[in-house]
């Protein structure tokens, strides 16, 4: 074993706890088919979402975390659930009537609304697999459709049929009785219209590997269990998937509690040991409320990637997975911020403490030299002050603070640039709200505008930001919180703000302190 391999084994972060369960579960030793493999879902009715690209990211680092653990060969598989049948035409889609034709059907043989594909769900499988691509996520899709067709299931699928009994027995207790009355695992596929029938099966012929239904004029089919024929109801699809892949580990969100125990009992009926299994927490929406995607109230990945690097957004994904988050926009400086905070320590940390910060989950064992020094909440509010849209104008006071950086030189800085212009476009600079400071407060403003004045040439954030702790510690202010909104609400204009020492050092003294006099003159702070 590696030296990393043994740091990692000794681990506090989650996802080197999941991969000890894991080594548990395969007794250590490499599984027959000669690869661990982790799964990940995915239901090709929709688009990908930041559900899906959470899922993936953390698979991903519980993957990693195993590989570097026990030098085992791994792989994940993408799966797609494109043999399910279509329930309803998606709203933000074209051709919804051509569409509403084929309700019923497999998403694969519903004609693609785009016209760019041979089926909805061949349009959609592409656009999950450009959305996985352009995360460089390291996978291999895999197509229920194609299963099925292809007789990767069959072997499975007629386990179950042998052990039909057994299987519905475990099912129906959690239905109700007008489901329960009618329910098969097996959905056939009808040979007329290629619907996925929700129908009672009426016979089963173990040795034929067939089943029976009655049509709606009464008359009785028989079809095949395997080639593709049928498919499975969603519990035993999955329960069957397991076996038929042999899948170690899967995760899923705590909505899937029920569904995760079910298809393991499902599975022990086949024979097999269920996967390794990680419950994660849902997202909440800015009212902490469970995110929807009928109702719209989340962020999407495309939102989140408007405003700051992707990287963060595994940093989001990284944090206390089994604890319910709020997954809004004013979540986004704070995980940038973490981001960038873990990247600058990684570099001096010693082996352990790498294998324990996220970053190291986040790049794969490999993350990049950081070139920000300066962090977002600090970037949002020079925009906020400087007021502009403009990226050169923020580099002015980069430049000066820190004059080895330039946008080419240090790229990560400059694209955090354009995220916090992006930000204080549509975030900061409508709500920006200044106040008139007291009486009080106003003595201690011209107390610091003076204390600045007086400061040494070259002192850096830390002194400024000492210097500063000690004005509000000479006027009437109940605690050093009350004196820093003071400067947050009456200079920046909102409620919270950054680390005053490292803005003024970024700002400059002297542009700080004509700040100061403009607040204190009364003047209109939103037009600076």
């Amino acid at each position: 074993m590696t030296d990393i391999g043994e740091f990692t084994r000794h681990s506090n972060a989650w996802p080197c706890a999941e991969a000890r369960n894991l080594e548990k579960r395969i007794g250590g030793n490499l599984p027959a088919k000669g690869y661990v493999l982790f799964e990940t879902g995915y239901g090709p009715s929709g688009l990908p979402h930041i559900g899906t690209f959470g899922e993936v990211a953390r698979t991903s680092m519980v993957r990693h975390a195993f590989t570097e653990m026990t030098g085992l060969p791994t792989r994940l598989f993408a799966f797609s659930d494109d043999m399910d049948g279509l329930r309803k035409v998606p709203d933000n889609i074209p051709n919804k009537e051509m569409v509403a034709e084929h309700l019923g059907k497999p998403l694969t043989e519903v004609p693609d609304p785009f016209g760019t594909h041979d089926s909805f769900g061949a349009h959609n499988n592409a656009r999950l697999r450009a959305f996985l691509d352009e995360f460089g996520f390291d996978y291999e899709f895999m197509s229920s459709t194609e299963c099925y067709k292809a007789g990767q299931f069959d072997e499975t699928l007629l386990k179950l049929l042998q052990d039909y009994e057994r299987v519905i027995n475990v099912i129906l207790p959690t239905l109700g009785p007008e489901r329960r009355a009618t329910y098969s695992p097996f959905l056939p596929i009808c040979p007329k219209t290629g619907v996925v029938m929700q129908v009672p099966i009426v016979e089963r012929n173990v040795d034929a590997g067939t089943v029976v239904y009655e049509d709606d004029d009464g008359k009785k089919v028989e079809v095949p269990v395997t080639g593709g024929h049928c498919k499975l109801q969603w519990k035993a699809d999955w329960a069957m998937r397991w076996v038929a892949l042999d899948v170690d580990y899967e995760m899923s969100g705590k909505d899937l509690i029920d569904s995760v125990r079910l298809s393991s009992k499902i599975a022990r009926i086949l024979g097999a040991n269920p996967p390794a299994s990680y419950t994660y927490e849902l997202f909440l929406d800015e009212n902490g409320e469970k995110i929807s995607k009928s109702r719209g109230n989340g962020l999407t990945i495309e939102e989140w990637l408007r405003y700051a690097p992707p990287e963060s957004l595994s940093q989001f994904m990284y944090q206390k997975p089994t604890q319910a988050k709020r997954l809004y926009f004013d979540v986004i400086p704070r995980n940038v911020d973490e981001y960038l905070g873990n990247l600058e320590k990684y570099a001096d940390q010693e082996p352990q403490k790498k294998i324990d910060n996220p970053v190291w989950h986040i790049h794969a064992g490999h993350p990049p030299t950081g070139d920000a020094t300066l962090r977002f909440n600090i970037l949002l509010n020079l925009a906020a002050v400087c007021n502009t849209e403009d990226k050169s104008v923020l580099w002015h006071f980069i430049s000066r603070y820190r004059p080895d950086a330039t946008p080419e030189s240090a790229p990560i800085l400059d694209d955090l640039v354009g995220y916090a212009i992006n930000y204080f476009r549509d975030f900061v600079k409508p709500n920006k709200a200044y106040r008139a400071p007291t009486d009080m407060e106003r003595a201690a403003l011209a107390d610091l505008s003076e204390t600045l004045a007086n400061l040494p040439a070259g002192i850096d954030a830390e002194g400024i930001q000492t210097e500063v702790y000690e004005v509000g510690k000479r006027h009437d202010f109940a605690d050093l919180k009350s004196w820093f909104a003071t400067l947050y609400e009456v200079l920046l204009g909102q409620s919270t703000g950054p680390r005053m020492g490292s803005f003024i050092a970024l700002y400059g003294i002297a542009e700080t302190r004509a700040l100061i006099d403009k607040a204190l003159a009364g003047e209109d702070l939103s037009a600076a």
